[in-house]
């Protein structure tokens, strides 16, 4: 479920894009009911007041994400003065602490903006890639078979990551506020902790199996006991913080060539992220 946290620093085309976005799901999921009109608005809402789900209004803007803490952060963002891809960057950064089964800096994505001064919209595309020493056949078994345990599990499963490169890009061409700012939050977040979620606290149970097979992983994502976090437990996680204030304080390059990146190739043979 998406999580929503309102300020009015949103450029008012981003709002109207999502507005109208809100408006055609809406549309495809209640199309045989009657259209009452939004007082002050332009647009027809095909949704009733007593309906269990109502969209979510505001003036200005708002931020959503997965996590309501990340959401947070992206309006306090707007708050101090930065624009919606300042916004979009700390949630980004805010994710990869908070959920770290899908937002985390190790893998990538893409991110559509419209940019209201140049009236147009552009997308960056900073999915993985595979790394240059990747080869045809390094999935294949000792009698060439496809082993899917290669493609899925370990280093051999691992893309060069393209969060850090896009987000970076996406700050450095359309971001108002300091890049430090912007990953001020995550740090913080991971250096004091999280509370864990009960959607964290089931997917680490029932992961413990493949997680421990790798004695890292297990010792970052369970107690020093074996023991699973409950909900409510906090999960501090003091090496993502050293390397999100590592990027804040010399930018993506940290991560691509400095000192994280020579901690990865050391333990990932196949990568040559340079």
């Amino acid at each position: 479920m998406n999580t929503s946290a309102i300020h009015p620093r949103l450029i008012k085309t981003t709002r109207v894009i999502l507005f109208k976005s809100l408006i055609l799901v809406l549309v495809a999921c209640q199309s045989q009911q009657p259209a009452p009109v939004l007082a002050g608005s332009a647009d027809t809402a095909i949704f009733r007041y007593n309906n269990r789900h109502h969209p979510v209004h505001d003036a200005s803007g708002m931020v959503a994400s997965q996590v309501a803490a990340a959401s947070r952060v992206g309006a306090e963002i707007l708050a101090s003065g930065g624009n919606a891809v300042d916004a979009s960057v700390a949630v980004g950064f805010a994710l990869a602490v908070q959920l770290p089964r899908a937002g985390n800096i190790g893998g990538g994505g893409f991110m559509l903006a419209y940019i209201a001064a140049e009236k147009k919209t552009i997308a960056i595309d900073y999915r993985e890639v595979a790394p240059p020493r990747a080869t045809r056949d390094m999935f294949l078994d000792a009698n060439g078979d496809v082993d899917p345990r290669l493609s899925k599990f370990g280093h051999l499963a691992s893309g060069v990551p393209g969060t850090v490169a896009g987000l970076a890009l996406a700050h450095e061409k359309y971001g108002s506020l300091p890049w430090k700012t912007l990953l001020q939050p995550a740090i913080r977040m991971a250096r004091d902790g999280i509370v864990v979620s009960h959607d964290l606290s089931v997917i680490l149970a029932s992961r413990q199996e493949a997680l421990c097979a790798n004695d890292a992983t297990c010792a970052y994502f369970y107690k020093s006991d074996g023991e699973t976090y409950k909900p409510g437990d906090r999960l501090v996680q003091s090496d993502l913080a050293n390397t999100l204030q590592q990027i804040a304080d010399e930018g993506k390059d940290a991560f691509y060539t400095g000192e994280i990146a020579d901690r990865n190739r050391r333990g990932h043979g196949s990568a040559r992220w340079d």
